[in-house]
This record gives C-alpha cells, structure tokens and sequence, in this order.
C-alpha cells in the first residue's frame, strides 16, 4: 500500500515478484460487484445498559453483539486509536479492551495485516465479528474468498473516510497527552453532540462548530472513491450494519429520548441469530426499510463532492489548517443565528430534564 499526496493509500503491484494470476483483479469487490440477495430486516434499537450508551455513538449496540462473540471465545477486529492518534484497525479478545473500539472515529482506519489476521482466526476456528466501513467489510470477503459460518462482518452507514493525511494536520495545534478523543460526545446531546479531546488540558466544541468536522460534513477531506461508493446500497455483504437512526422522533417517538437509537440492518441468518442472543438487553423496534432509509439516505446515496475539494485538498497542505478551511466551511450569518438559537432551547430543555430526574 502506498499514500497518495492527499494522504489515502492505495495497492501498488510489485512487478517484480508479480506472476500475472490476476488473483487481485478476480477478488477485487468492485471488478466483481456481488450483492446480498436478501431484503435486510430493520430495526430501531436501544442498549438498556445506560453507560455503555453514553460512551456509544447512538445507541450502543456495537458492544452487546462483539461480547456476544467474546463470549463464544470469539475475536472482535475493529478501529481504534494507536499511541500516535491516527486510526487503524486491531484485534480485541476481551470485554474490557472493547471500549477502544467503540464510538465513531471519522478518519480512514489502516487495515495493515488484519485480513491476514482474520483469515488465521478462522482457519484456527474462532468465531470473528468484524466491524469496519461497507467497503472494508467488502474488502475483507474479497480477500477471504468463500463464505464462514463462524465469520460476522457488520459494516456501518458511512457518510465517507477523510484522509489521514488531514487529521494529522489538524492534530498539530494540540499537545496531545494520554488523550482520549471522542468524536461523538454527547454531554451535549446526541443531535448537538461535541468532538472533545480529554486531557489534563481539555478541548472540547461543538461538532457542528469545530473546523475538522465541518470539513467532513461538508465532504471537503473525503477519499475520492466516497463520491462513488460502489458498496452503499439496502442489500450489502455484511451480516449486520449499525448507524444513527436520524428521523426516529417521526418513526419511532418512543425510542427518542435525545440519549442516541441505533438503527440495525439484519441481512443473514448468522446475524438474526446474534441479535436474538442479546435480545434481553435492549429495547428493539421492527421498522419498514422504506423509514429507515427516509431520513437516512447515506445508506443508499454518496456523499456530493464539492467543486472546491481538490482546491481545499491543494491549499491545506500550504497553510495552517483552521485558517484555510475557515474560508471553505463558514456558514452564512443567518444560520450561524439560527443554529445559536437551536442550542439555547436545546440546553434549557436538557437542564430541565436533568432537573426533574
């Protein structure tokens, strides 16, 4: 694998030791675009345990259904953090160490050799629940080559990977010490959630404010292959997808209490079976494909690419970044207001509610 000069790597044939199989070109997910058959079943659903749903993105079904597979004397291979705050993808054989895996990390993950690594779990028949974006999930499959029945791929509602390359630059402005970084904090609302950095010197703002995350949202940092995802779609290869279940207020009013719901895609048997074993510890709700998708199009459609990346990819690299991507991601004055507005009646009413419990 090797890195582009916007910071993605991508597979480079060596030609020296190349024998012309076109092994790669037959596994390749998107030469040879397979699909689920099956209509996937879907859900709304709710941990039941209220500190691992804090610590989650939405719901926090990701640590039921991997303790599930610990528990079976599985492995759970999903991203995390290493010592130098870039991404990338590990093995997890006990309960404790999932936490590492869990919440959203909106950098691409390196994979490195952990196919490989998956391949020998199985072969050593261990149970696998491996968690990763669509395309990654396809990726895998592709490498392994055949169906098994100790494999659990569950794949997530991507809005796209930025560049590592980016995050890095960002990173730069702080003094990271034994940090913890989130994402997804929710102290401030699963809908108004902050990226938060947690250290002796805390950063904490605002995702919807913070300069890193504008840039994601608005597809600015994304890996040009996102603006044509060739593995979105209702009918995947996972066995499970997870993501937020926008919209749940309309769906599903019970299951919204502003603390996160996790929207579920069940797509094989191996996954029906894995959600009925933790079904006793959360609240689950049967909803049509057509409302799930509704106010979740990611699942279905790809991110727009902006006219401006390839302008803003060029000029962060020469600049500082909050300074160059201020200019690319400043909102116009009247919703900058609106949004002010949107906060204010959000914290009073999550101060009377803290206030009545």
């Amino acid at each position: 694998m090797k890195a582009d000069e916007e910071g993605f790597e991508y597979p480079i044939v060596n030609k020296n030791v190349c024998i012309n199989c076109n092994l790669c070109e037959k596994h390749c997910p998107i030469v040879n675009k397979e699909r689920n058959i099956e209509e996937p079943i879907a859900y709304a659903a709710i941990n039941k345990n209220e500190e691992i749903r804090n610590e989650s993105s939405s719901g926090g079904m990701f640590t039921l259904l991997a303790e599930a597979v610990l528990n079976k004397g599985g492995v759970v291979y999903g991203a995390a953090f290493n010592d130098e705050y870039m991404v990338e993808h590990i093995k997890v054989t006990q309960k404790e160490d999932l936490k590492l895996l869990r919440g959203s990390k909106y950098v691409q993950s390196k994979i490195g050799t952990i196919y490989e690594d998956v391949r020998d779990s199985l072969q050593n028949g261990k149970w696998v629940y491996f968690t990763g974006t669509p395309c990654q999930v396809d990726g895998l499959l592709a490498y392994l080559g055949k169906e098994d029945s100790h494999l659990i791929c569950q794949d997530i509602v991507c809005h796209g990977v930025p560049s590592p390359k980016i995050w890095k630059w960002y990173l730069k402005q702080f003094k990271l010490d034994n940090a913890r970084i989130s994402f997804r904090d929710k102290s401030t609302g699963w809908e108004s959630y902050s990226f938060t950095i947690n250290q002796k010197k805390k950063f904490t703002q605002y995702a919807s404010d913070n300069l890193y995350m504008r840039a994601f949202v608005k597809n600015l940092s994304l890996r040009p292959s996102c603006y044509e995802c060739q593995s979105k779609g209702i009918k995947r290869k996972s066995d499970i997808t997870l993501g937020d279940f926008w919209g749940i207020n309309k769906v599903c009013p019970e299951m919204q209490d502003g603390k996160g719901t996790s929207l579920i895609f069940v797509s094989s048997e191996k996954g029906v079976r894995l959600l009925n074993e933790i079904k006793d510890k959360i609240e689950l709700r049967k909803v049509t494909i057509a409302d799930a998708v509704k106010y979740n199009p990611a699942i279905i459609v790809s991110s727009s690419q902006p006219t401006e990346r390839t302008e803003f990819m060029k000029k962060i690299e020469k600049g500082r970044f909050n300074k160059i991507t201020y200019r690319y991601v400043k909102d116009p004055f009247i919703l900058r207001m609106k949004i002010m507005i949107y906060r204010f009646f959000v914290k009073r009413h999550k101060n009377k509610a803290d206030r009545k419990e």
